[in-house]
């Protein structure tokens, strides 16, 4: 049965997220003055973050979902008809200040003003960087019209629409758009797939899964019975209880893989 639709992941598969969090806390911890190490204040603030996230009695919901600890550190979480969308909007300013403020301590660093204004920074900083990969919407020109396409993410409503309104020439280029958040489960848990696959109409068989995440992306394609292509940019190590049906090192490799299908 030929390939009528490709279903894509966001976040460092088409978004390079990785990047926006990477260079948000450089600015961010440089923003803390001469006397803190940059590079220990980030592997503080980040080990302190996943730390307290989970702590909190949403822990579980985020994880189901797919919301990250440092995805927390910017969000508002103004979206979400979950009652647990209603408790992270109240927990994430302190959540936010906390995290700056243990991974300050940790260093010695004792300044809760000092934290707020990096916590700010961070959040400032992250916001100004909604990077695409440079082959993303060239990808996407050349599958749009061959087959149908589908954009599923996990994350909160409110953060991944932002992030999709940093770019808004991306959006145009989807059939649907699946935000684990609105759907009510996430990545690798097969319903979500499944209402994928039932917006798009299309038999698991005649589907392609595209992603970077293997415990998500991969996993719950290969459970909803998608063909899968783990896009592999950086050279992580294989999972040999998670095998993909393909492994792609650029974006650009994926539409003769399709083609081919």
């Amino acid at each position: 049965m030929p390939i009528t639709a490709v279903l894509f992941d966001l976040d460092d598969t088409l978004l390079w997220d990785e990047r926006s969090v990477e260079e948000a806390f450089r600015a961010a911890c440089e923003a803390a003055g001469n006397d803190v190490d940059p590079v220990e204040l980030e592997a503080a603030v980040r080990r302190e973050a996943r730390s307290l996230y989970e702590t909190y009695e949403t822990f579980p919901f985020t994880k189901m979902i797919g919301i990250n600890p440092f995805e927390a550190l910017w969000a508002n979480f103004t979206a979400g008809e979950q009652p647990e969308f209603r408790q992270l909007e109240q927990l994430a300013p302190g959540y936010r200040k906390e995290s700056w403020l243990r991974g300050l301590a940790s260093l010695g660093v004792d300044d809760e003003a000092l934290a707020e204004q990096l916590a700010a920074k961070f959040a400032e900083e992250r916001r100004k960087r909604p990077y695409m990969y440079e082959e993303t919407l060239q990808v996407l020109d050349e599958l749009r019209g061959k087959v149908k396409l589908l954009l599923l993410t996990n994350g909160c409503p409110a953060l991944q629409q932002e992030k999709l309104d940093g770019v808004p020439e991306l959006i145009p280029y989807f059939d649907h758009v699946v935000i684990s958040g609105s759907f009510g489960k996430g990545k690798p848990d097969k319903d979500i797939f499944v209402h994928a696959l039932d917006l798009l109409d299309i038999a698991p068989e005649q589907g392609v899964m595209v992603g970077d995440k293997l415990t998500t992306d991969i996993l719950g394609g290969l459970t909803a019975g998608l063909t899968t292509v783990w896009i592999n940019r950086t050279g992580k190590k294989a999972n040999p209880e998670i095998r993909p049906d393909y492994q792609i090192g650029h974006l650009s490799e994926l539409l003769p893989l399709v083609q081919s299908l």
